[in-house]
């Protein structure tokens, strides 16, 4: 007849087993599979090329891995990278409030100086600001075109220390000023009007309303930034500033142990950038309370009974 069912159909559209989820079997992908297996081929070529090179020479990786002079370098690099993102996170955010002024001059102004300091090189900034004597021999405060309240040897300002942080800060307030001005724009204007409507001030509604739904954008990039600024110092060992990477060259310029400094160096910029990526992670979950979205739900508390509270 037509549009009958045989037994056999009529089995299968009654039997529950057929239309159980949890009977169902995870579908076999051959690919991860393999793609699985050759990630632990790897792995283990690399861990046997990590232990059986003798020219890797860990023993002196040991010796020298808490040098008081390392340690030393490594406090100089964590302590530059620190001053560096505070100044440029503190310049960034006068740069991000410029940009998002309603006077033209000042707009144009603040995005001029983020198109210069993003566009050249740090290592450039750096050399060029340690060579700042040759254009200024001598720097002075007072009247514009007039008289000098205080005049200063330009060498003797301008060191190492004082170049590695104008440097970096001026690099880093260019990259934060941008992240800073995206985290703003993030936060809806409806929240603004809601807060002005519940009679908050501007200086509440920004502190209260707008900030902390900005920091959970920008966190993640500038937590990022940070990371970025923590490895770039290593570019101020070309202007002769003991920080972790011009220690270790101090040490393999007199033993010539090159690669066994160099993993020292790696192991602590790796140890150091994973402890603040830790510290960012907590800082993200903190900021990220109440959203779903980018950080972790807590999940409900449950009592004596086994009801969630």
């Amino acid at each position: 007849m037509v549009g009958s069912i045989s037994p056999t159909e009529s089995k299968s559209c009654t039997d529950p087993r057929t239309d159980d989820v949890a009977l169902s079997r995870r579908r076999v992908r051959p690919w991860r599979v393999v793609a699985g297996v050759l990630l632990a081929l790897v792995a283990v070529l690399l861990v046997h090329f990590l232990v059986t090179n003798p020219r890797l020479e860990w023993d002196v990786v040991a010796e020298y891995l808490l040098e008081p002079s390392v340690l030393s370098g490594l406090g100089t690099t964590v302590w530059l990278a620190v001053a560096a993102t505070v100044t440029g996170a503190v310049i960034g955010a006068v740069l991000a409030a410029a940009q998002m002024s309603g006077f033209p001059p000042v707009r144009w102004a603040a995005t001029l100086y983020i198109g210069v300091f993003r566009g050249i090189p740090p290592l450039v900034q750096l050399i060029f600001w340690f060579n700042l004597a040759y254009l200024l021999p001598r720097i002075s405060i007072g009247v514009p075109f007039g008289p000098e309240f205080a005049s200063w040897d330009a060498n003797e300002v301008i060191t190492p220390v004082t170049a590695a942080v104008v440097g970096l800060s001026l690099v880093e307030s260019a990259y934060m000023a941008e992240i800073i001005r995206g985290g703003l724009l993030g936060v809806e204007q409806g929240q603004r009007d809601a807060a002005r409507a519940m009679g908050f001030t501007p200086g509440q509604t920004f502190f209260r309303v707008v900030l902390p739904q900005a920091m959970r954008v920008i966190i993640p990039p500038g937590g990022s930034q940070f990371i970025s600024v923590l490895k770039g110092t290593a570019l101020v060992s070309v202007i002769a500033m003991a920080d972790l990477l011009h220690s270790v060259q101090v040490v393999y310029n007199r033993t010539y142990e090159i690669v066994p400094m160099l993993i020292v160096a790696c192991l602590w910029y790796l140890a150091v950038v994973t402890l603040f990526t830790v510290g960012q992670r907590w800082l993200e979950r903190h900021f990220s309370r109440g959203h779903t979205t980018g950080g972790a739900a807590r999940r409900p508390k449950k009592t004596s009974d086994g009801a969630s509270a």
